[in-house]
């Protein structure tokens, strides 16, 4: 993926409280913008999609896609929901939590980077974090065992701050 769009992110922090609509909109405007720059087409369902996924910050199962797209529109089979999740992933706009096998979208769109996540095991809230601390150990790690790392997804699980101070 190319590099040209502009160093933005949607930022969202547990329990933090923000404009959720201006959340889902700059989602979308940078998904169709790294979708111009790639030469791809943003169409209808591939934003209906990621606006599905960007609905709430908890991941979701393509399944669970599939049922509100179907009140949404006729006829969509779970292959057309796959093949538009790979190609949202393939356009770095949502990333799989594999150990959750869901989705949720990118707060880095546009960027190159590996997925750290933050996923609260009592609100089931999850945060992306770009850490220089996993940039260095993979680091380490490729030139200690002459290895290619080119995909990595690290997802720690707790309890985050708003959920501790509710105990």
């Amino acid at each position: 993926m190319t590099n040209n769009l502009e160093s933005a992110s949607i930022s969202v922090e547990f329990g933090q409280r923000h404009d959720h609509e201006l959340c889902i909109e700059e989602a979308l405007k940078q998904a169709k913008r790294v979708c111009e720059i790639e030469g791809e087409r943003f169409t209808d369902l591939r934003r209906q999609v990621l606006e599905l996924i960007w609905a709430e910050h908890k991941p979701i199962k393509a399944y669970d896609l599939l049922n509100e797209l179907s009140a949404k529109r006729r006829g969509v089979a779970p292959a057309t929901v796959y093949r538009t999740l790979d190609f949202l992933q393939a356009q770095g706009l949502v990333h799989k939590l594999e150990s959750l096998n869901a989705f949720m979208g990118c707060s880095h769109p546009g960027q190159k980077h590996h997925g750290h996540f933050l996923i609260c095991e009592s609100c089931e809230q999850v945060r992306e974090l770009e850490s220089n601390a996993f940039k260095q150990s993979a680091g380490l790690i490729e030139q200690e065992n002459a290895f290619k790392i080119r995909h990595m997804t690290v997802e720690i699980f707790g309890i985050c701050e708003s959920c501790i101070k509710k105990c």
